[in-house]
């Protein structure tokens, strides 16, 4: 199927095969059922059967929706009616979670990941999902603008966890024909550091100091390394350290395995490799904690919890993310341009700016007034006297 959708997108057609549950339909924009002549976002439902026969007879019927609609005589009641617009979910799925997660897990476009895949669906989408399930049911409400709204109020302003919320949302609401207000994306943001994070982010020197704290060598060279390349959690056993070793550049590939796929990274600060003594990573094995990472049995999140927990065990004052947003930072003092800092950090630059955004701004605005005062003192201006 996938492989079938591909080729339509190829060829330009909008319409796709998709799989809902164990039955076969279509997706795309077609006539509004109530005569309005604009062609929005809906499903026909085919009821074949997710099998080979099913297939061949779902592609028969895509082209048979596709020639009437080039001749004009698309005609509803031929398509399972006049009922009201959007998706009928089964009975026993009355908020189409079961389509929406098939749907979400059979994207060609993630499957070339399916680690990442799975880490995404359980950290971004299943929490928020389940809030949804939930609030519905409590309160009788079906999918809808009102219902998606509640579970969006639901969260803090600004905080990380409403835009994620915002964004699993906005992708049940595709996937389900749903229109959103315009202002949904601005009304679901709130991904950065929330306050407390951003007033007791470690400088440098506690986070030189902080690693005698840990008793055991491995969860040492774990945290020398999170806190000179600023990784992820799981990432530090998800890279080639081979860099590391003597003569080597010391740059570091995080694998297309993670969350976010492959992306390469520098040290800030490079002397931290000698201080922390991760030349020694660069060995064909390296001496990293024993941590279960068969991705066939375990997931990226619970690789990145088995960190977290870690941290914990050693009364740390800081969190793993701690060294991530400190390590970001560094780069913004430095210099670093925020495009090649949000590569090597492996998320998009809206996200960075968004999440980095006092220091951006503080860095600007000082690049600014310096710039302004190179410039009087070479014109040779004399300061402004107070009247």
């Amino acid at each position: 199927m996938a492989q079938e959708n591909d080729q339509l997108a190829r060829a330009g057609v909008s319409l796709r095969l998709e799989l809902r549950g164990l039955r076969l339909g279509l997706r795309g924009p077609l006539p509004c059922r109530r005569g309005s002549g604009r062609h929005r976002m809906q499903r026909i439902s085919l009821g074949l059967h997710a099998d080979g026969t099913g297939l061949e007879r779902a592609k028969e019927r895509l082209k048979e929706v596709l020639r009437q609609q080039r001749q004009g005589r698309f005609d509803w009641s031929q398509w399972g009616g006049l009922a009201p617009a959007g998706p009928v979910q089964p009975s026993g799925d009355p908020l189409g979670l079961e389509g929406f997660e098939a749907a979400f897990f059979g994207d060609p476009r993630r499957r070339r990941n399916p680690a990442g895949c799975r880490t995404t669906w359980s950290s971004a989408y299943r929490p928020y999902l389940r809030r949804l399930l939930a609030i519905a049911t409590e309160h009788g409400l079906p999918l809808g603008l009102p219902l998606l709204e509640r579970v969006l109020e639901s969260y803090a302003p600004t905080s990380r966890s409403r835009q994620q919320c915002g964004t699993a949302l906005a992708a049940l609401a595709r996937h389900n024909g749903l229109e959103l207000p315009e202002d949904w994306t601005i009304r679901a943001a709130g991904y950065g550091l929330h306050a407390a994070q951003f007033r007791r982010l470690p400088g440098d020197q506690q986070i030189l100091a902080l690693v005698d704290q840990i008793p055991n060598p491995c969860w040492r060279l774990a945290y020398g390394l999170m806190a000179t390349y600023g990784l992820r959690n799981h990432e530090i056993f998800f890279s080639d350290l081979s860099a590391l070793a003597s003569g080597g550049d010391r740059v570091i590939r995080v694998l297309p395995t993670s969350k976010t796929g492959e992306h390469q990274v520098w040290p800030f600060q490079p002397e931290w490799v000698e201080h922390f003594g991760l030349e020694q990573l660069g060995s064909l094995q390296p001496p990293l904690p024993p941590v279960a990472t068969d991705l066939r049995r375990t997931t990226l999140q619970q690789v990145g919890r088995r960190v977290a927990e870690q941290f914990r065990r050693y009364e740390l004052p800081i969190t793993p993310y701690d060294l991530r947003h400190a390590w970001a930072v560094r780069t913004i003092h430095i210099g670093l341009p925020d495009t090649v800092a949000a590569r090597m950090m492996g998320h998009s630059v809206a996200i960075h700016t968004r999440t980095y955004h006092h220091w951006i701004t503080r860095r600007d605005q000082q690049q600014a007034v310096d710039a302004a005062l190179a410039r009087r003192s070479q014109s040779g201006t004399p300061a402004v006297s107070d009247p």
